[in-house]
């Protein structure tokens, strides 16, 4: 049946959710049922965009059968099912955490609450934002990669699963390992990278040369510092311009006050990107 309320403000609210409203229409409205339509242009307002694209009309209810395959097809053309690429649907944040024996276990689930807090600003799906998470002392772990989990919720699960390893600090190593095995597999993507990375103190190895070569491989990086972190360090590691992709807070606490910036630094970075 034709709708008989209002779809342009349910349309608004599932678009500022990230749900891309596909709108099949089947066959004519009967006339007891156009008489109660408010709006006959319902379903441009409904969908996620006017373009075309979004909608689809079975012209009688025979032979429904026939359509399922081009209708599939358009549903799986996940480049055109987003509904408009934003910093908050488009992007790959990997979150490089150090995880050295100075940290301790309370301030680890700081840096685990930083992240969270981060994710929940971002549109995860299949065909949306993609998270990573990479812990690191002077070995590497993937605690999950851009492929693992595809929902919002999952991410936020696999992020209170991790644990904390303890160890000593190799910053560059653990750069070069995320360029080569997190970002290298999505690199033909159309998502942008950015790498996220919180650190306590000082590597015990160069960190100029693997930074470097990240930037090169199209990699925005976030240097975010806590406690003991040299800020040279951090912004040697950092992506240009410095000033807005290096971070500092004296206390692990601090880090929820680091959240909406860096949010915004991401958005921003994207936008850029665009340009």
């Amino acid at each position: 049946g034709w709708p008989s309320d209002n779809l342009e403000e349910a349309g608004i609210l599932a678009r500022e959710f990230g749900v891309n409203v596909f709108f099949v229409s089947i066959a004519k409205p009967t006339s007891e049922e156009l008489g109660m339509v408010e709006e006959l242009n319902f379903i441009e307002k409904a969908v996620c965009q006017n373009n075309g694209f979004f909608s689809y009309n079975i012209p009688t209810w025979f032979g429904t059968t026939k359509h399922v395959k081009p209708l599939v097809q358009k549903l799986c053309a996940h480049e055109q099912m987003l509904c408009s690429k934003t910093c908050y649907n488009s992007v790959n944040i990997a979150f490089l955490i150090d995880g050295s024996s100075s940290i301790g276990d309370n301030n680890f689930n700081l840096m685990l609450g930083f992240i969270s807090n981060v994710v929940k600003s971002f549109d995860i799906t299949d065909v949306g934002a993609k998270i990573a998470v990479i812990q690191f002392t002077y070995n590497q772990r993937i605690e999950f990669s851009f492929t693992d989990y595809k929902t919002k919720e999952k991410v936020l699960s696999g992020v209170q699963a991790i644990r904390y390893m303890s160890g000593g600090t190799a910053t560059g190593e653990a750069i070069t390992y995320v360029t080569k095995n997190v970002f290298a597999p999505v690199r033909d993507g159309a998502n942008k990278n950015f790498l996220v990375l919180l650190t306590d103190g000082q590597s015990y190895d160069d960190i100029r040369g693997p930074a470097t070569a990240a930037h090169k491989a199209g990699i925005n990086i976030f240097s975010v510092g806590i406690a003991w972190a040299p800020l040279e360090d951090l912004r040697d590691m950092a992506s240009d311009p410095k000033e807005t992709h290096t971070f500092f807070t004296k206390e692990f606490t601090g880090l929820e006050q680091i959240v909406p910036n860096i949010v915004r630094a991401i958005c921003r970075d994207f936008l850029g990107f665009k340009q």
